[in-house]
């Protein structure tokens, strides 16, 4: 699966040198490049670049549920308030909060694009690599521990679980700057950019944040919006 190591001072599992994988004929039809123009050879050119540079990152821990409201969740002594959250875990007795990363690396390599439409691009690479991060992370916690489905929550996709929670959430899970690079700003945003958050449990149903959320428009919905769900759970 690559390589990790456990810190076993505080149960954090960390990845390294992840595998990843960048589709040049994907980021191309994305960004409406046309094979064989000058702008993919450039394009050709990065996604090299950024195979060589590269070096996205994850950290989980297998955290237990130790109390639940319907408005609040405590997960290792970590108090969360979130109707969505406690009603989704359930009776879940562990869970996998995680961060994961494109890494400070890739980061930096994108800062040389400044010409607006490849640093689009640039975004769109490391994107790519957040994607084989998360990929690589799922299905390490599927063999590892048994999980058949999932669902997932991060803190700030929904107002019922808003993104201020991130100050606990990385204080629950602790070492993230250390073994990620990941830097949690005073506005409670990541740093690098392609960085994401968020909890793994094992569900029955599947579960997208977009279940709850009516904007329109979204490009990037991955279910449809269920408003019996958010009357029910999320409105009370």
């Amino acid at each position: 699966m690559g390589n990790y190591s456990v810190n076993c001072a505080d149960g954090l599992f960390c990845f390294g040198k992840i595998p990843f994988e960048i589709k040049t004929v994907v980021i191309a039809e994305k960004m409406r490049i046309s094979p064989g123009s000058q702008d993919y050879g450039i394009l050709a050119g990065m996604v090299e670049s950024a195979l060589k540079t590269g070096v996205p990152r994850a950290i989980y821990r297998a955290a237990q549920v130790s109390g639940r409201t319907p408005e609040t969740i405590l997960i290792d002594g970590i108090s969360f308030r979130s109707r969505l959250l406690s009603a989704n875990i359930g009776e879940t007795c562990t869970v996998f909060p995680y961060v994961a990363t494109c890494g400070r690396e890739l980061d930096e390599w994108s800062r040389q694009y400044t010409d607006p439409f490849f640093s689009y691009v640039a975004e769109a690479v490391k994107e790519s690599v957040l994607a084989s991060a998360l990929k690589f992370l799922y299905c390490h916690l599927m063999k590892a521990y048994g999980i058949v489905k999932y669902s997932r929550m991060a803190p700030g996709s929904l107002a019922d679980w808003p993104i201020e929670e991130q100050k606990p959430f990385f204080r629950m899970m602790g070492g993230v700057e250390k073994e990620t690079g990941v830097i949690l700003t005073e506005n409670y945003l990541m740093i690098p950019s392609k960085s994401v958050s968020g909890i793994i449990f094992p569900s029955e149903r599947s579960f997208e944040s977009c279940m709850v959320c009516h904007r329109s428009g979204c490009r990037g919905r991955k279910a449809e919006y269920d408003r019996d769900l958010f009357d029910r759970i999320v409105k009370g």
